[in-house]
């Protein structure tokens, strides 16, 4: 069958609906991380005490403490690298099987569409899920590029090689944590993209649930606030 054949198994309303989960992933992503001083998400806020953690840290004697912090967000993103590669190993072993898949699907919807719908429906999670393995992989290799530069600085703060260095250390961390966050919001939208089994209503609330879990925890949330410094 060829691609245009494909296509045609496929309503103009599942179209709009695995057009909108892209635009929301792609649309809470810049809004996320775009520069505001007027409504800086958490992400960006969290941004000024990474580069206030790097200042501190150059006169911080023993850096144990700091050592133990970095630690604890590397191994954040190897388990998250880890779960995304079972998800896609049991994503690819569904796809391996099309009679079972088969046979889910109608359980779930009674629909008789063909396999390859649903093979294209389980791929669209799979390929939100390796975008999602792709970041925290990255992400755990430039905290280890931060960890280097860290252990570089000079203890004595007064070196003219102290305060340059903690900065680059900064921007690392800050780059680290970007992409922890982009494969964290992959993850969001991969759950979403699971609701297109269901056909293409449920996609589309799926969709708009997520884009609005993370609206709210990056500019409505209680640690938002707290960041901000309003506590009342």
């Amino acid at each position: 069958m060829d691609l245009l054949a494909r296509l045609t198994l496929f309503s103009v309303l599942d179209g709009i609906a695995v057009g909108l989960l892209f635009a929301a992933w792609l649309g809470i992503g810049l809004m996320i991380e775009r520069e505001s001083r007027t409504r800086p998400s958490t992400s960006a806020l969290m941004r000024r005490y990474r580069r206030d953690w790097m200042r501190e840290f150059v006169t911080r004697q023993p850096r144990i403490f700091d050592a133990n912090i970095l630690s604890t967000l590397r191994q954040g993103t190897t388990f998250f690298a880890s779960a995304c590669m079972i998800a896609i190993g049991g994503g690819l072993a569904l796809l391996g099987n099309t009679e079972r898949l088969r046979g889910v699907a109608r359980d779930l919807t009674l629909d008789s569409a063909p396999e390859v719908v649903w093979e294209i429906k389980i791929l669209l999670a799979l390929l939100l899920v390796a975008s999602a393995f792709l970041k925290f992989v990255w992400s755990h290799r430039l905290f280890g590029y931060c960890a280097v530069v860290m252990a570089s600085i000079p203890n004595e703060p007064d070196d003219p090689q102290a305060a340059p260095r903690a900065a680059q250390a900064a921007e690392l961390n800050i780059t680290a944590s970007r992409s922890f966050n982009r494969g964290l919001r992959s993850v969001y939208f991969a759950l979403a993209a699971l609701a297109w089994l269901l056909g293409a209503i449920p996609l589309i609330l799926a969709t708009l649930a997520a884009f609005l879990v993370l609206y709210r925890r990056e500019f409505r949330s209680r640690s938002r606030t707290i960041l901000l410094g309003d506590t009342t």
